[in-house]
């Protein structure tokens, strides 16, 4: 598609006022307002500093006009690319008159290059605000973070088996050889053995062959 030239503004400045928003039958918004934009230099034959600053008058449409209407205010500092455009309106006794702006519509850019609080929230320089095209859908929130899977529970060690006590040794006779032991069982004494005599038993000589 051929182009017939290119209509694109860019702009660094501060405002010199707060916005003012209005809105129209249909329920979008514009904020005018002007932005200052200095340069400065030095005098080649004084040496004295000199400084001229030039007005420009900004319309912005849409969402964009909202985020300005929130966050913009006297002194603000604010990135914008637009495009000129001139219009024509009429004063109170039917006088036309012509007024030339910079347009911040679809395709146009706001950037807030100073870091504002308001309340509990806090605007950001480098968040950056694109008017949509209509119908105006609302900005994309960003995606939260991802959640972090819990880790696993700590297993506690198991508690150390403790070995059975060994049954009490018993003897012969399955008493307690433990001798802190007491048993209200009388023992039976032990045979009485008969001691061994030197004498041979008679031997008998009858023996019949």
């Amino acid at each position: 598609m051929a182009t017939r030239g290119i209509n694109k503004v860019i702009l660094i400045g501060h405002l010199g006022k707060d916005p003012d928003v209005r809105y129209f039958p249909s329920g979008d918004a514009v904020a005018n307002f002007n932005l200052a934009t200095s340069e400065a230099w030095r005098d080649r034959n004084t040496g004295e500093l000199q400084e001229r600053t030039e007005w420009h008058r900004v319309a912005i449409f849409g969402k964009a006009a909202e985020v300005a209407k929130q966050y913009l205010r006297k002194g603000s500092k604010v990135y914008i690319e637009g495009k000129l455009r001139t219009r024509k309106w009429q004063t109170a006794d039917g006088q036309d008159r012509y007024t030339t702006e910079v347009v911040v519509d679809i395709g146009g850019t706001m950037q807030l290059l100073d870091s504002r609080s308001s309340g509990s929230s806090e605007f950001e320089a480098s968040d950056q605000f694109t008017t949509p095209p209509p119908p105006y859908a609302a900005p994309v929130q960003p995606a939260p973070p991802p959640v972090q899977p819990a880790p696993p529970p700590v297993q506690s060690a198991p508690a150390p088996v403790q070995p059975a006590p060994a049954p009490a040794p018993q003897s012969a006779y399955g008493r307690h050889l433990d001798p802190n032991f007491t048993d209200a069982t009388p023992v039976p004494p032990l045979p009485t053995r008969q001691p061994m005599t030197s004498e041979a038993a008679p031997f008998d000589d009858d023996i019949p062959f």
